[in-house]
């Protein structure tokens, strides 16, 4: 199978991309913007860390201090300073945990911080590639009411715009992969609250009441926040 060896800037999907990425690139960039990365801008933004928790491990999960608290990037948004939350996902703190593994650092982006985390990744990258992976859903899996186990991959438009964000911003840092430079181009085209409603995952949320978690989403470079993750924590 043919990689994207020999670019400077690559894009794979999910832990397949993962683990395609990890041996060869100096930072990883995690993308789930509905709603991982969303929510550890939140926290990150607001001083506190976040524990990402693999799928398989959620039952083992800490409880957080305040029930009301939990993947939904709403709950999140009077979080005090100092707070360290675990919080497990299918899809972004899984990914987080696979490819802190493979040694390369690891950096939570999404649309609210895309900007910041890509000047990150340029200095933290030393000339070395850098990979962005979109997250992806998973059939068969509700992150929101904790039940199923991990399916098959289903590509989300979300994260692709959302990658395509923290691509945008790092044109220039050296020759793109052709999906790398096309994701870069879906979100110079794209009216990203109109994709964020329009989209599968958020059309869910959104008639399940929690639009406002869409709209948090939605929000580009409003934060300057650049969760990394250090000895298994997400953390400015």
């Amino acid at each position: 199978m043919f990689g994207q060896e020999g670019y400077r800037l690559r894009l794979e999907w999910g832990p397949e991309g993962v683990v395609a990425l990890g041996g060869q690139c100096a930072v990883i960039v995690i993308v789930d913007v509905l709603s991982f990365s969303t929510s550890v801008d939140i926290v990150v933004g607001r001083g506190g860390s976040v524990r990402p928790v693999r799928w398989a491990d959620r039952e083992r999960a800490a409880r957080p201090a305040d029930p009301s608290w939990s993947l939904r990037p709403s709950s999140l948004v009077s979080v005090p300073a100092g707070t360290e939350l675990e919080l497990p996902s299918p899809n972004g703190a899984t990914l987080c945990s696979l490819a802190e593994s493979t040694g390369a650092i690891v950096l939570a982006g999404c649309l609210r911080n895309a900007r910041a985390v890509a000047l990150a990744a340029r200095s933290l990258a030393d000339d070395g590639p850098i990979g962005v992976v979109p997250g992806g859903e998973r059939w068969g899996v509700n992150a929101f009411t904790n039940t199923g186990e991990v399916g098959p991959l289903r590509p989300a438009v979300e994260d692709l715009l959302g990658a395509g964000a923290v691509m945008a911003s790092l044109l220039g840092y050296g020759s793109a992969s052709v999906e790398a430079a096309l994701a870069a181009e879906m979100y110079a085209r794209a009216s990203v609250e109109d994709v964020l409603a329009g989209c599968v995952s958020g059309r869910e949320l959104i008639a399940a009441g929690h639009a406002g978690d869409v709209a948090l989403a939605s929000e580009v470079n409003v934060s300057t926040a650049v969760p990394r993750l250090t000895n298994g924590v997400l953390r400015a």
